[in-house]
């Protein structure tokens, strides 16, 4: 992600947006969506599993994975702000022991954090400029599990999010949002060794998960 695309993220998702955020998840919980997410995930099975959370947020897919089953989650967010939220909620529900927080864009930190076997991508594709770059990173640490949602590739999303980039335009923040080819992400994820196991269109979104069924260059099977 592009110096003034993360700079952009830190602006907009500042702490008047994190800490209501974190507002609407202690009353209604996780959004619909990431409900789906985590009710795919854990049909898995992920007992014992280590999480990487890609953009976070206030930690509600990371608190959810520990409450069912998981012992280690790292969270990485570009935002200042939602880290610290994320940091509170971790505390609060009693899992500060078994999170760990990173901040700055993954893409860059990557090469720097450990595998997991559950790697997820909440509503973040949609921030990056460079999804290839993303999506590389990300599936380069997943062991077994990749998880996104992300905005569906159809005209009317398109018309959107070419609105909300005009608006924000205007405030001069350097943030951008971003649709991406559904068949380009979904190619570089199976082209990785991944194959899809869930898929549902949830009205603007489309939340997938992804298992992996080729080992890694380098490493033997089983």
């Amino acid at each position: 992600m592009g110096c003034k695309q993360c700079l952009g993220i830190r602006k907009v998702f500042g702490k008047r947006i994190a800490r209501g955020d974190l507002r609407r998840y202690r009353k209604r919980g996780p959004a619909a969506t990431t409900r789906m997410l985590l009710d795919a995930l854990t049909s898995e099975g992920i007992a014992g599993a280590t999480v990487l959370d890609i953009g976070g947020g206030v930690g509600a897919i990371s608190n959810h994975l520990l409450d069912n089953g998981a012992r280690l989650a790292m969270l990485v967010d570009a935002s200042a702000a939602y880290l610290d939220a994320a940091r509170e909620e971790a505390e609060r529900q009693g899992h500060g022991e078994s999170m760990r927080f990173y901040e700055g864009d993954f893409v860059d930190l990557a090469a720097d954090l450990d595998p997991a076997t559950i790697v997820t991508l909440d509503r973040v594709v949609c921030c990056y400029d460079d999804m290839p770059g993303l999506i590389s990173a990300s599936v380069g640490r997943a062991e077994l599990l990749c998880a996104l949602v992300y905005p569906r590739d159809t005209w009317w999303n398109r018309a959107g999010v070419a609105l909300v980039n005009l608006l924000v335009k205007v405030t001069g923040t350097g943030f951008r949002a971003f649709v991406h080819r559904e068949r380009e992400v979904a190619g570089l994820i199976e082209g990785a060794g991944f194959t899809r196991v869930f898929g549902r269109n949830v009205g603007l979104w489309l939340v997938v998960v992804y298992r992996r069924t080729v080992s890694p260059v380098g490493e033997s099977e089983g």
